[in-house]
């Protein structure tokens, strides 16, 4: 409606333009010839000529509901608002989904500049996107959703698939186009369950062994991995090809932190299947997952810890994991105050081992579990803490006596067992119990 609109006032729009043309010939005529003139004379020809300026940016514009639409901001082929802003090769911006649909109908040259592209990878202007976003905020003006052209996608799809057996260079820009496009498009990660054929083939170009051959081609891939992995029907059809799972286990252990951070963030997201979690055990993941944790950088521990501890709630890995050293790795970022809640969470998964409650106290657990009952403001962190403790209690006895110590000093167990979420109640009352039991058969002795 505001468009046709517009087209109605275009008539009178350009009758007044010729009008005030006609006017300021007069004024500068006035100027020019008489040497007395007026300074209302000026001031007028300089109202004009901002009233002009004003007209031809109107007329170079849109409007979407009485608000001018930057000239900038529209698609030179749709002729309307961009959503989804990109560069051609060329250097010219379209919306992606109408420039897509004339690479897809076989177009060789640019629209506006009539160049012969030299390559069809699009590039997203975040820059003109983010002014865009910013500028219908402030103006209140809905921009139109993103129109999903299966068709169109599945196109582009298959040519930048192609591309992974293309030369090295080729590999990479459709490596890098691909991560973006499966980060920001939900619907093309689906497209990737449509295809049995699509993972192998994004795969191509990773040889197992050597996967980070090309630090930068192997990180864009396995973030597609990753990328794809968050889409609940691929998550099957990634675990179940025999590329995937040790292409991630060996770039959790190669490659620059980011691949190795998203190779992990991938087996985590995997792992949501119970199925998954047996393959991904059996595929020896757990042994650089746990280096990951210990070696420290930020983001990639936690990414690590939480595939770990999602792996271990299946038997066949907790047993695995104690046997590869976790116990001994994730008590010592406990006692560094790194990731506590979430470490804690997978220590007291491990109690189910005899053989990592023993390694727990030996590595004097105890002493630190207390002073987080004591200290800490997470009751998560307590009630995981009093069910380690109470595992510990049941099965080495030499540990009641610093046990004792810290009740008598500072009421610790008695406190949570009144305050405390109701499985710390319970956990804490049954070491009291134990407690109590020990000091009865003192007194005897």
């Amino acid at each position: 409606m505001a468009e046709a609109g517009v087209l109605e006032t275009m008539p009178r729009t350009m009758t007044k333009e010729t009008e005030l043309k006609k006017e300021l010939e007069k004024l500068v005529k006035t100027i020019l010839v008489e040497e007395d003139y007026r300074e209302e004379v000026t001031d007028e020809a300089t109202r004009i000529l901002s009233v002009l300026k004003e007209l031809k940016f109107k007329k170079s514009s849109k409007v979407v509901d009485n608000t001018v639409i930057p000239e900038e901001f529209i698609c030179p082929i749709s002729k309307k608002i961009m959503n989804d802003p990109v560069v051609l090769a060329t250097g010219q911006t379209y919306d992606r989904p109408s420039i897509q649909r004339l690479i897809n109908e076989g177009q060789k040259t640019c629209p506006q500049t009539q160049q012969v592209i030299s390559h069809t990878f699009l590039t997203p202007n975040h820059l003109l996107q983010e002014m865009i976003s910013k500028w219908s905020k402030e103006r209140g003006v809905e921009l139109p959703k993103p129109v999903v052209d299966d068709d169109a996608d599945r196109v582009y799809l298959k040519s930048l698939l192609e591309k992974m057996s293309s030369s090295l260079s080729d590999q990479k820009e459709a490596a890098k186009e691909l991560r973006l496009l499966t980060k920001r498009t939900p619907s093309f990660r689906a497209l990737f369950s449509d295809s049995t054929d699509a993972i192998p083939q994004l795969l191509n170009p990773l040889s197992p062994g050597r996967a980070n051959t090309h630090p930068d081609l192997q990180e864009d891939l396995i973030t597609t991995i990753f990328n794809l992995s968050i889409h609940e029907n691929n998550k099957q059809l990634i675990a179940e090809n025999p590329l995937v799972i040790p292409l991630l286990v060996e770039s959790v252990g190669s490659g620059n932190i980011e691949t190795r951070r998203n190779a992990a963030a991938a087996l985590f997201s995997l792992s949501s299947l119970d199925s998954n979690k047996l393959v991904i055990g059996k595929s020896g993941a757990l042994i650089p997952l746990i280096g990951l944790l210990e070696e420290g950088h930020p983001p990639a521990m936690k990414d690590a810890a939480l595939a770990i501890f999602n792996l271990c709630l299946v038997l066949e890995n907790r047993v695995r994991a104690v046997q590869e050293g976790a116990v001994r790795v994730i008590l010592k970022k406990i006692m560094d105050c790194i990731l506590v809640d979430e470490l804690l969470a997978t220590l007291a998964i491990l109690t189910s081992q005899q053989e990592a409650v023993q390694e727990m106290g030996l590595l004097g657990a105890v002493p630190c579990l207390l002073d987080i009952i004591r200290e800490s403001g997470s009751e998560r962190s307590k009630e995981n803490c009093a069910a380690i403790l109470h595992k510990i209690c049941l099965n080495d006895r030499t540990k009641w006596p610093a046990v004792m110590e810290e009740e008598k000093a500072n009421a610790t167990l008695s406190i949570l067992a009144e305050h405390g979420t109701s499985r710390a109640k319970r956990k804490a009352n049954g070491i009291l119990k134990i407690l109590t039991r020990a000091a009865s058969i003192t007194h005897t002795l």
